[in-house]
């Protein structure tokens, strides 16, 4: 009988060890908001991440053509863009948050999305996110930049870098409002 006392209790916390670390590995593992992107690799992990897809199709810009790079390297840091973070706004069933808009960042826009719960400016090394400064080139969430548009902060956007699934939370319309390619976007279209 003395002994049942002592293998209850390593039981017991054997199993809530065991719940405490799954719980925190699903915390961590699984996206709870649109600003913290699913990565797929340990943090630890230098080499870049690819999208899962990338071999079985091109992506396509909300304009019908290759998607184009947004931004392979921020500000020197070695970090990529993208929810694959291979410098392109690809998406694929992993991403949630649909990171599908190349957008160029601006201090009003960085400070609404702060101010509604997404510090963009923040570095977050285990996410490989180098945290925002104004001019950054970054693909943000399709949601987000609706958002940001509804309450007149929207940064602007690069279009040939912008994926096509952006098109079903924004008309082009509206997105070419936000663009700094439209010229070439223009011409692209005719």
């Amino acid at each position: 009988a003395s002994m049942a006392y002592p293998r209850t209790s390593i039981y017991f916390f054997t199993l809530a060890a065991s719940l405490i670390l799954t719980t925190t590995r699903s915390f961590f593992a699984t996206p709870t908001n649109l600003s913290t992107p699913y990565l797929s690799r340990s943090s630890t992990s230098t080499a870049p991440l690819q999208a899962e897809h990338s071999s079985q199709y091109v992506s396509r810009n909300v304009l019908g053509g290759d998607l184009a790079c947004c931004c392979d390297d921020v500000r020197g840091t070695g970090i990529a863009t993208g929810y694959y973070r291979d410098g392109r706004c690809s998406t694929g069933a992993d991403d949630q948050g649909r990171h599908t808009v190349c957008t160029i960042v601006t201090k009003e826009f960085l400070e609404y999305s702060s101010s509604v719960g997404n510090d963009l400016s923040t570095p977050m090394p285990m996410y490989s996110f180098p945290g925002l400064k104004p001019g950054d080139q970054w693909c943000l969430c399709s949601l987000r930049w609706r958002q940001a548009y509804e309450a007149g902060v929207a940064p602007g956007l690069r279009l040939m870098a912008t994926h096509e699934k952006t098109l079903e939370h924004t008309p082009l319309e509206v997105l070419m409002e936000y663009a700094v390619d439209a010229a070439e976007a223009r011409e692209a279209l005719e």
